[in-house]
């Protein structure tokens, strides 16, 4: 079967179109990656999310409708253009599986009207995708999750137990995206023993402060220069891991509604110089990973064999080097 994955993550920075090709089912299938590619959002577009997804935004319910069918447009166009790219007909599609653009995630109970209630919202008309290439469409995985009494991310530990198995070694797959998530598979492992969990920021701190100390030019902090150039404050540090996140237990999500606008301005207002702030950050997305390994997800001898790491926070070299500060004696896989 030749299938399209589409996603769009925290970060808002493009659309990943992947095309696989799958043979088998469940636990025993197998896949082949024929081509994956990103794509650039339109310009205004990116902001436009953002504003939308600020639980403080004044945007309104008519701004989150026309996104919806706007993003719809787009994800439908990355497709078609993904194929055209790697040479696999449009027709030779059996399916399309779209994340969809996350505006608020919820994944801890909360109370509404009497009830206690967890929710999540992603944009990008299916409707959309499958009527402009003619291909059926799956989407709504989070919120497919939540009702089955999940907490809607992370969304990776199938295709990752199916790829990082090993009869001999722990190994923990972790992606850096906007927010970081990892997933724990021991030696031997069933599927019921996988672990795998929010373990909180990711990139997304960096991408907020990096954009509000250049005034808007940058969009992330490229290669880490200016984390690179900075001091960790230590009692900032131990200040954000106190937060109760990192004591709960798994399974848990985080999101846009913990670490964005309103955490950014609490930053923000410490006056630390821009480069030690960063490099403070930069020292709490690692050390928030590393943490969540040790408490929740660490192999038989304290750490886990190998640390498989993807996202974008993989081309930050400051956060890379405060993994394997943070993890000694683990192989670091990229």
């Amino acid at each position: 079967m030749i299938v399209a994955g589409l996603m769009s993550g925290t970060s808002v920075d493009g659309i990943d179109v992947a095309l696989l090709d799958i043979r088998g089912a469940r636990f025993r299938a197998r896949v082949r990656v024929l081509a994956h590619y990103t794509f650039s959002y339109p310009p205004g577009v990116r902001e436009a999310v953002l504003e939308v997804a600020d639980p403080a935004s004044p945007a309104g319910l008519a701004q989150v409708a026309r996104l919806n069918f706007l993003l719809g447009e787009l994800f439908a166009a990355a497709v078609k253009r993904a194929c055209r790219r790697a040479k696999v007909p449009l027709a030779k599609l059996q399916l399309i599986g779209s994340h969809g653009q996350t505006i608020y995630h919820q994944g801890a109970q909360a109370k509404l009207l009497g009830r206690s209630i967890a929710c999540t919202l992603q944009i990008g008309e299916p409707a959309v995708i499958a009527e402009r290439t003619g291909v059926d469409v799956v989407a709504d995985f989070r919120p497919s999750d939540m009702a089955a009494g999940g907490q809607g991310a992370p969304l990776v530990p199938y295709i990752d137990y199916l790829l990082y198995r090993s009869p001999r070694l722990c190994r923990v797959a972790l992606n850096i995206g906007g927010i970081a998530n990892i997933t724990a598979i021991p030696p031997r492992a069933q599927p019921h023993q996988v672990i795998a969990f929010d373990t909180g920021p990711g990139n997304m701190i960096l991408d907020a402060l990096a954009e509000h100390f250049s005034g808007g030019r940058e969009k992330f902090d490229r290669n880490g220069s200016l984390a690179a150039r900075g001091r960790v404050d230590r009692k900032l540090l131990d200040e954000l891991l106190s937060a109760p996140y990192f004591r709960r237990r798994p399974p848990k999500s985080a999101g846009r509604e913990q670490y964005g606008a309103a955490f950014l301005a609490g930053l923000v207002r410490r006056g630390l110089p821009p480069e030690d702030l960063m490099a403070t950050a930069t020292a709490f997305t690692a050390a928030a990973v590393a943490l969540g390994i040790r408490r929740f997800a660490a192999g038989p001898g304290g750490l886990p064999d190998e640390l498989i790491v993807s996202g974008g926070g993989l081309r930050n070299p400051p956060v890379m080097a405060c993994l394997a500060c943070w993890l000694p004696g683990v192989r670091v896989l990229a």
